[in-house]
């Protein structure tokens, strides 16, 4: 399921003049690596030479003034450097405070696969609070990932097609049932491949590491400040692994485990049982707020509801469009945000109350937004182009299926959905990578790593086994909490150690453990 901004449901940088890295920057294990290291270090330099031509956004883009919007370009495939290049947007605030104060860029990355980072620099146009010291020493730097937005954009089946409603049930009745959803599966790895198919052997994680680099050159930085949430984490740690000594200052918040093992196939089993954990998590928050939403005074209760719900719209879609998979994309955002919590939970007692048009307003898509439908399935194909190059997965359907029968008995909330929205990389055309190893290399200074415990995207062993990657790491823990992306939420525990990171580079001499955020209330 995608990692990043809660949009993405299942459908279903080198100074001028600067030393270049030398070839054995990368220190993978896979032939080849070294032309790839050799190919970023040669694009690296030409960027840091050709700079970024800064202009007012495009009208278009949603991004207001003072920010402004440039490309950087960079190779298809970094082992032809001279080969086929593509341009990555880019965006860019100044630091607000002196010149003296400012300590460089600070890049970006939401997650996904498939976020754009360039509504990052809108934190200082909308002064968002928690963002005001580190914007005085900072330019905030946002970016679309190669395949993503405006840069080089992918597809994987038309967007009105791909936003269509309702889809079938994601959980499987029969035989039939599953035979339905391979086809469907097959059909769309074979829409990428026919749309999309110079881009898919290059859509690799590591290459995204590349291209950060690339635009650290073009910035005119030396070494680079980053921050990276949910599946920018990934992107952090393979950065971390093939630049070590680029990096000036890393932040990672809400962790993909980095184990060669589990991307991606068993880090998308896992996700199902966090899920599962935090849905419950959810339904207890709902039962003790019976007051305002009336939905049952215990999680069991909450839970009948939500089955009642899932039956009904299973026998007869609600306003002909939201059937289970509609309800399960809407309603997978509470585990995912705590921000969610309210606003589903309103629109779930409301449909109770016998109000069904907000549902229908809330899960249904909008045929009429053409843009929004275009960027829900660039997302998709992005994640999914990701998700499959990165690593091989298994070609066996038995094992698909055993694996998911299995998970599904007790993590019935997203098992399946998750399972189909992957099952095109069982099928995949292009080649499949092996995922770097994660490691500490030489001069990579110490990294912060922020957590919440019950994290349902990217669970919390993720950030263990990241913390025990990078030798010098410190790991903030925010306890009895779940919610995505940490750095985003009002907890001062964690956000004045984020300042003190970010403006000093200070760390504490040990790994923190703080008490969670505000709960929502109702």
């Amino acid at each position: 399921m995608a990692l990043g901004s809660a949009g993405v449901f299942v459908t279903a940088t080198l100074i001028a003049g600067a030393v270049a890295p030398s070839a054995s920057a990368s220190t993978g294990s896979r032939p080849g690596q070294d032309r790839e290291a050799r190919g970023a270090a040669i694009a690296a330099e030409r960027a840091a030479k050709a700079g970024i031509d800064w202009q007012d956004c495009p009208a278009d883009w949603g991004l207001e003034k003072p920010i402004q919007c440039g490309w950087v370009t960079v190779p298809l495939n970094y082992a032809k450097p001279n080969g086929k290049q593509i341009k990555l947007a880019v965006d860019r605030i100044g630091n607000t405070g002196t010149k003296a104060e400012r300590q460089g860029a600070l890049i970006y990355n939401p997650g996904g696969p498939g976020g754009s980072g360039l509504r990052f620099p809108r934190r200082v146009t909308t002064k968002n609070p928690l963002w005001v010291n580190a914007s005085k020493a900072y330019d905030f730097v946002g970016f679309d990932p190669r395949g993503v937005g405006h840069s080089a954009p992918i597809s994987c089946i038309d967007p009105q097609e791909f936003v269509k409603a309702p889809k079938a049930d994601p959980v499987p009745d029969s035989a039939a049932d599953k035979r339905a959803q391979r086809k469907l599966a097959r059909e769309y790895a074979d829409g990428c491949h026919e749309r999309s198919g110079e881009m898919l052997p290059h859509m690799t994680t590591p290459n995204t590491a590349r291209d950060l680099d690339v635009i650290r050159a073009a910035l005119g930085e030396k070494k680079l400040n980053f921050l990276g949430v949910s599946y920018g984490t990934y992107i952090g740690a393979v950065y971390g692994t093939l630049f070590p000594g680029h990096v000036r200052r890393m932040i990672v918040d809400s962790v993909v485990n980095p184990s060669r093992e589990k991307i991606w196939y068993e880090a998308n089993l896992d996700q199902d049982v966090a899920f599962e954990g935090r849905w419950k998590d959810w339904q207890d928050w709902v039962a003790a707020n019976d007051a305002a939403f009336h939905l049952g005074t215990t999680r069991t209760a909450v839970q009948d509801q939500w089955l009642k719900l899932r039956a009904t719209a299973k026998k007869n879609p609600i306003g002909g469009v939201v059937g289970p998979a509609e309800l399960i994309a809407f309603f997978q955002s509470a585990p995912y945000y705590d921000s969610s919590w309210v606003p589903v939970a309103t629109v779930f007692s409301k449909y109770v109350a016998g109000d069904t048009q907000a549902l229908v307003d809330a899960a249904a898509p909008d045929l009429s937004d053409t843009a929004g439908n275009a960027a829900s399935e660039n997302s998709n194909a992005v994640y999914t182009a990701v998700e499959c190059a990165d690593a091989k997965w298994p070609t066996n359907w038995r094992k698909w299926d055993r694996d998911n029968t299995r998970l599904h008995k007790n993590h019935p909330f997203m098992t399946w959905a998750n399972a189909w929205m992957n099952l095109p990389c069982a099928t995949w055309s292009a080649k499949q990578q092996t995922p770097l190893k994660v490691k500490t290399g030489k001069g990579l200074p110490g990294v912060l790593i922020v957590q919440s415990e019950r994290d349902a995207a990217t669970p919390y062993e993720g950030a263990v086994a990241l913390h025990k990657r990078f030798k010098g790491s410190r790991l903030i823990t925010e306890k009895n909490a779940g919610s995505h992306g940490v750095t985003g939420l009002v907890n001062p525990c964690v956000n004045e150690r984020v300042d003190a990171y970010l403006l000093a580079g200070k760390l504490d001499a040990a790994d923190v453990t703080c008490t969670p955020h505000a709960t929502p209330k109702p």
